[in-house]
């Protein structure tokens, strides 16, 4: 999948041709995730380790902008991450393959397993204004549908047997796996930085530490990490929550659980089976094995 020709990924309010003319400086951080993986979560440990300081300047959503969602014209955006003289840490949820790869540039992709990440989909979902979405994207307003809304159980057994084109629905089951999978090709190349949700999880201390060695900057002390934790990023919602827009319902919902293994509990025999089944056929076992280490 690693490719010197990036790949265009576009949707109703993101557009990866945004990075084509982006000047990048040296040390410049992208970090690429794919949607309720960590993004947030890595955002605000970026903005720790590069500011040394618990108390941001501002909200997390001005210093880390989000460069290829269309609800921002693309030369607002630019205009200030040219303005910020700190070492710049900037959003996406584009793939590797989607982004200009410069050798001066660091670029961290954070992995969660895909069934935790579906079942933060579906309630993220719930929690979008897709009203103001629609007018800030200009796109059509989509009713809301009259049918009851899923279960989260039957949106997930849904959302394992869906099989669309990955690069036309990222957040799919293809689409998390597609991003993975190459981000794992890459991971041997000394500026590509895989880190695992689940680590973060059970040793956020280690992790900020060894990020920031592969980043060149100082360790963390005791006061960044806590302001890393989830119980603190959820304090804050009203600063941390990635919601300038106003397209988030409740932005402390945002923040709603960050727990692992939900996913594979709400499933049963057969239906955990059948994920292992259509993850075997869309990524080679070593990634498997690396990213469902909290099943074994």
């Amino acid at each position: 999948m690693v490719s010197d020709a990036p790949t265009r990924y576009r949707s109703a309010d993101e557009d990866s041709a945004r990075w084509e003319d982006f000047p990048f400086r040296p040390g410049d951080i992208v970090i690429s995730t794919r949607s309720k993986s960590g993004t947030t979560w890595m955002q605000m440990i970026c903005a720790l380790l590069v500011l040394r300081t618990p108390e941001l300047p501002a909200p997390l959503t001005e210093l880390s902008p989000w460069l290829d969602w269309l609800v921002e014209p693309q030369e607002r955006v630019y205009a200030r991450l040219a303005a910020q003289r700190h070492r710049r840490f900037i959003k996406t949820h584009t793939p590797l393959d989607g982004v200009p790869i410069d050798p001066r540039v660091h670029y961290v992709v954070v992995a969660r397993h895909p069934l935790d990440a579906a079942v933060s989909l579906h309630h993220q979902s719930a929690n979008l204004n897709r009203a103001r979405l629609a007018e800030l994207t200009g796109q059509p307003a989509t009713p809301e549908p009259e049918s009851p809304r899923p279960s989260v159980e039957q949106a997930l057994v849904r959302w394992i047997d869906a099989n669309p084109d990955p690069r036309a629905e990222l957040d799919s089951l293809p689409g998390f796996m597609w991003h993975l999978r190459d981000a794992w090709a890459r991971r041997h190349q000394p500026n590509v930085h895989l880190v695992h949700y689940d680590d973060l999880r059970a040793d956020l201390t280690g992790q900020m530490r060894h990020l920031a060695e592969r980043l060149d900057l100082e360790p963390p002390g005791p006061d960044l990490v806590e302001a890393a934790t989830f119980d603190r990023m959820r304090d804050r919602a009203d600063r941390l929550a990635p919601d300038a827009a106003g397209v988030l319902k409740e932005r402390s919902a945002f923040f709603r659980s960050g727990r692992s293994g939900q996913g594979d509990e709400l499933l049963d025999a057969a239906a955990r089976a059948h994920y292992r089944s259509r993850v075997a056929a869309l990524a080679p076992p070593d990634l498997l094995a690396w990213l469902h280490r909290a099943e074994a």
